[in-house]
């Protein structure tokens, strides 16, 4: 075969790979251009020593004879309920895995995080593996997992409980192979990753009350073995509410409605936010997402209120729409309180409900370089990109961190219908464990 027919037949067979992965991501990623990413020679080089160490290649085999109980942990921590802010239950569990898999200490801190430390020879920094714990299931959803011949189905079990399990074997392997590190290392259970949660467990994580300065940052979500999160999509989050007397529909008619007063505030939002969005710049989006009040159909509401939300990789435009969202519930309460023909005028009360910021990992990096080498090791093609996760917290702090995915294939983030197969899942495990130990240094 000729050498250029070769050429073309890898570079078919890598964006057939591409395009056959589940990617969890996309539920709350901008779409955006691949960009496949080739680690600098000598950040490969350090890998491959690292993965060529006797105690490592025992871990990889490990990795690969614990896949039973992997998936035993993943099946038992699916079928514990975490709904958000509703985590303990599967933490007081986690926890007690944690425990049994060898770590030095394991506590529940005060939001409810489970971290497990393994100490470093040397101590001066800290390390990072994480996945999350909460999902986006309510209360008394029907989480016990079915299985489609290979297929595992049920809410929650790709996004994040395989993440979980994987971090679990994660401190398996390095406990079972005696693996030393310079750096101490904290594996976590975190609290609070899924909406509403606003990143709480990740953001106490680096407060005064953490566990002390954090170095590096390795978050598992999704399952995309490719994909590398280098970038946070950052985003705001609003609950406004429009209140009034409210009254009878005929009886107290001529009162100043807060349906009208949010329609109004809608309207001008979406005007405005439409022209902005789609100006030249950095991608910015826009939603109202749920919407709400009113008692009856003969019934004045006494409030009104919507939940909304937008998202930018650029602060100053994530400022922009925000700023359009303002400017427009005022103009819509103003008018409609000029409407009125008796009573009281409306109030408006605006309050952010969610405030996750945006940050950047310079691909440069020495901890992106050893990602992306970690990654071309276990023979996937490393894909830099964007995403609303727990790194957005150490991406903006300035703390190089990546979120890689936990294995296998998946579908259905966020619905009842949640799947995941075990294709080759061990892989991710490894890659995860490849990366942890690098960055965490190992003695010569």
């Amino acid at each position: 075969m000729k050498f250029f027919e070769r050429k073309w037949i890898k570079l078919v067979l890598i964006l057939l790979m591409l395009g056959m992965q589940q990617e969890l991501y996309a539920q709350e990623d901008a779409p955006e251009t691949k960009k496949l990413a080739i680690a600098d020679k000598k950040y490969s080089r350090e890998v491959s020593i690292v993965a060529n160490k006797v105690g490592v290649k025992k871990a990889f085999q490990t990795i690969v004879d614990l896949q039973p109980q992997t998936l035993q942990d993943h099946l038992l921590l699916t079928q514990i309920p975490a709904p958000p802010y509703k985590e303990m239950v599967r933490a007081t569990k986690y926890a007690e895995l944690m425990k049994a898999a060898g770590a030095d200490s394991v506590w529940i801190d005060n939001v409810g995080n489970v971290i497990a430390k393994r100490k470093g020879r040397v101590g001066k920094r800290t390390v990072v593996l994480e996945g999350h714990m909460d999902t986006v299931f309510p209360e008394g959803t029907d989480v016990k997992v079915k299985s489609k011949g290979d297929t595992l189905c049920a809410p929650g079990i790709s996004d994040d409980t395989r993440g979980l399990a994987m971090v679990l074997t994660v401190l398996k392997a390095v406990k079972q192979n005696d693996i030393e590190t310079d750096a101490d290392i904290l594996f976590v259970g975190a609290v609070g990753e899924e909406g509403q949660g606003d990143l709480r467990g990740v953001k106490n994580l680096f407060s005064d009350k953490g566990p002390g300065k954090i170095d590096s940052y390795i978050a598992i979500d999704g399952t995309d073995i490719n994909r590398i999160v280098h970038r946070g999509l950052g985003s705001h989050r609003y609950r406004v509410t429009f209140k009034g007397l409210g009254g009878h529909s005929s009886g107290a008619f001529g009162l100043a409605n807060p349906h009208n007063a949010l329609a109004r505030a809608i309207h001008y939002w979406v005007l405005d936010a439409d022209k902005f969005a789609f100006e030249k710049g950095v991608r910015v989006t826009y939603n109202v997402g749920v919407i709400g009040g009113g008692t009856s159909v003969n019934s004045i509401p006494f409030e009104s209120w919507m939940e909304v939300d937008m998202r930018s990789e650029s602060p100053e435009r994530l400022a922009g729409i925000d700023k359009l969202l303002q400017d427009a519930v005022q103009k819509g309460l103003q008018e409609e309180n000029q409407m009125k023909h008796s009573g009281p005028p409306l109030t408006v009360d605006v309050k952010l409900i969610g405030d996750r910021p945006s940050g950047l990992e310079d691909p440069n990096l020495p901890f992106i370089q050893r990602a992306i080498a970690a990654t071309s090791f276990v023979h996937a093609v490393p894909d830099l990109g964007v995403g609303s996760t727990n790194s957005n917290i150490p991406f903006s702090k300035g703390v190089p961190a990546v979120t890689l995915g936990s294995g296998g294939k998946s579908g259905g983030a966020h619905a009842l219908s949640e799947w995941w197969l075990d294709d080759k899942g061990y892989l991710a495990t490894q890659r995860a464990l490849l990366l942890l130990v690098t960055e965490a240094g190992m003695p010569n």
